[in-house]
């Protein structure tokens, strides 16, 4: 009888230790009741609680939590049927808001960005909502980090993992991009094509340009061989002249002297 009393001392004991002396873990954060009515925020370490006046009444992880929004339909602009999901990523930053701000920030957040995504979307045309993600994700951040602020909660990103619309539609928009495809395909084979024939023109024309330039040229040459040659005839003859006139001279001195 005895042993079972001390075996139950002990337990106690140990139940009251446990229940006084709490070690909070790094990058997590404890709200303190005390008689039902919040009391404090324990941070990291040992903390030091008064059993069956104070507990501990919520714990709350600091670090960025990833949240899997579920996938919806969403109806564009252009009255499409979009099948959408994506992934919200978030940080508690007031753990006391976030244990007294709402029921259950965790379910608000996700029930708030599945609303807002259907409004962004439904102001959208089909093609705009896989052009402008960025624009679409930032909106949704916008908005529900305005309302987390009362939940405690900073929202930090949101990103868009699927766009699925219907099967008709998936496959018309196939066919629109072949078609753009083989459009192009043609361009360029037409660019092509004609930049050959330019090519082939332009080096027609080099050729025809050559051939003048070298023709030109060789008439250049012949006219002035000609001129040349006529230039020389005419100098030689000069001084053959000159030399019958002194020739003569000379005769004509000669027989006056004698």
């Amino acid at each position: 009888m005895g042993i079972e009393i001390a075996v139950i001392g002990l337990v106690a004991v140990v139940v009251f230790i446990a229940k006084t002396f709490r070690i909070v873990p790094q990058q997590n954060a404890w709200v303190v009741e005390r008689l039902g009515k919040y009391y404090e925020t324990l941070g990291p370490g040992l903390h030091f609680i008064m059993p069956f006046l104070k507990r501990v009444a919520y714990k709350h992880s600091l670090k960025e939590i990833p949240l899997d929004v579920p996938s919806q339909v969403c109806i564009t602009r252009d009255n499409t049927q979009l099948q959408v999901d994506g992934v919200l990523y978030f940080q508690v930053t007031d753990a006391k808001l976030a244990s007294y701000g709402s029921s259950n920030y965790i379910s608000a957040i996700t029930q708030l960005a599945q609303t807002t995504l259907r409004s962004v979307i439904g102001k959208l045309e089909l093609d705009k909502t896989f052009e402008e993600r960025d624009i679409i994700n930032a909106q949704i951040v916008a908005s529900i980090d305005e309302a987390a602020l009362n939940w405690g909660v900073k929202v930090l990103r949101y990103e868009i993992k699927d766009l699925t619309p219907p099967k008709e539609i998936l496959h018309a928009m196939q066919s629109q991009i072949t078609a753009e495809r083989e459009k192009r395909a043609l361009i360029a084979a037409s660019e092509g094509k004609r930049q050959e024939q330019i090519n082939l023109a332009s080096g027609y024309r080099d050729s025809l340009i050559a051939k003048s330039e070298g023709e030109k040229q060789a008439a250049i040459n012949q006219a002035e061989g000609q001129a040349s040659a006529i230039t020389t005839v005419a100098e030689a003859t000069a001084k053959g002249i000159a030399y019958v006139a002194q020739a003569i001279e000379n005769r004509a001195v000669r027989k006056l002297c004698s």
